[in-house]
C-alpha cells in the first residue's frame, strides 16, 4: 500500500511511503475477532517413552488440531517396528510422519534390528538428503536397551534417565515421569499413563485419548 505526503522544507516535495514495508501484514481473524496464529504442526501433540523396570512403554495422545480446530480424536502416532521389538512415535505432520516410518524401517532392516545404528544413519540422512530434510517432524524410538530422539537437524539424543518426550505437551509428561520414576513404586506403564494425563489437562493440543505400547 502506498501513502503520498508533502514534506515539509524549503521546497514542497511529495514523498511516497510503502507501508507493505513498514508494516507486517495482518494475519487473518476468526469469528469472535481474535487474532489466528499459526501452530507448527510438529508441535501440536505429545509423545512420550518411558524405560524403567526392565519395560519399556512409549504412548501418545489421539488428537489431531487443523489450526484452532480439533479435527481428529483418536489418531495413532505409536507403532511397532522390527518384528514388534521396536517402538517409535512421532510429532509432526502425519504424512512426514509415515515416511518417517518406512524409512526407518529399512534402516532396521539394513541392520538387523541394531537401534543404535539404525537411529544414526537416520539421523545423517535426514540432515544431507535434499528430500529428507523437508519433512517437518519429530520421531522418537526405543528397544529394551535403548532410546533416542531424532530431528532433521541432524540432533540424535539419548536420555540420561529413560525418559523422554517430544510435542508440545513432552515437556509436562516428561517431568511428571521423572517425578514419577524417582518418587513412586509405579510400573513403567502406569507412570507413562498419568505423565500422559497429567500433559492432557495442561497442553490444550493434547487429548486423554492414549495409545500405548510396551515391550518387556
Amino acid at each position: 500500500m502506498q501513502l503520498y505526503c508533502h514534506a515539509t522544507g524549503p521546497v514542497n516535495t511529495l514523498v511516497s511511503i510503502d507501508l507493505s514495508r513498514i508494516c507486517p501484514p495482518a494475519l487473518p481473524s476468526c469469528a469472535d475477532g481474535t487474532t489466528m496464529r499459526k501452530v507448527s504442526a510438529a508441535h501440536a501433540t505429545t509423545v512420550l517413552a518411558v524405560r524403567h523396570q526392565g519395560k519399556v512403554v512409549m504412548a501418545s495422545d489421539g488428537q489431531v488440531t487443523l489450526g484452532q480446530t480439533v479435527v481428529k480424536h483418536q489418531a495413532k502416532k505409536v507403532r511397532r517396528l522390527y518384528h514388534d521389538r521396536v517402538l517409535a512415535g512421532f510429532a509432526g505432520s502425519a504424512a512426514d510422519g509415515f515416511a518417517l516410518y518406512s524409512r526407518f524401517e529399512s534402516k532396521l532392516e539394513e541392520h538387523r534390528g541394531n537401534l543404535e545404528r539404525a537411529a544414526v544413519e537416520l539421523a545423517r540422512d535426514w540432515r544431507t538428503d535434499r528430500i529428507l530434510r523437508r519433512l517437518e517432524a519429530m520421531l522418537l524410538v526405543a528397544d529394551t536397551r535403548a532410546m533416542y530422539l531424532l530431528s532433521g537437524t541432524g540432533d540424535l539424543i539419548e536420555p540420561d534417565d529413560g525418559v523422554m518426550g517430544i510435542g508440545s505437551g513432552g515437556a509436562f509428561a516428561m517431568a511428571a515421569a521423572r517425578a514419577l520414576v524417582k518418587h513412586s513404586s509405579l510400573e513403567a506403564r502406569a507412570i507413562t499413563e498419568q505423565a500422559m494425563a497429567i500433559a492432557a489437562e495442561i497442553c490444550v493440543y493434547t487429548n486423554a485419548r492414549l495409545v500405548v505400547e510396551e515391550l518387556a
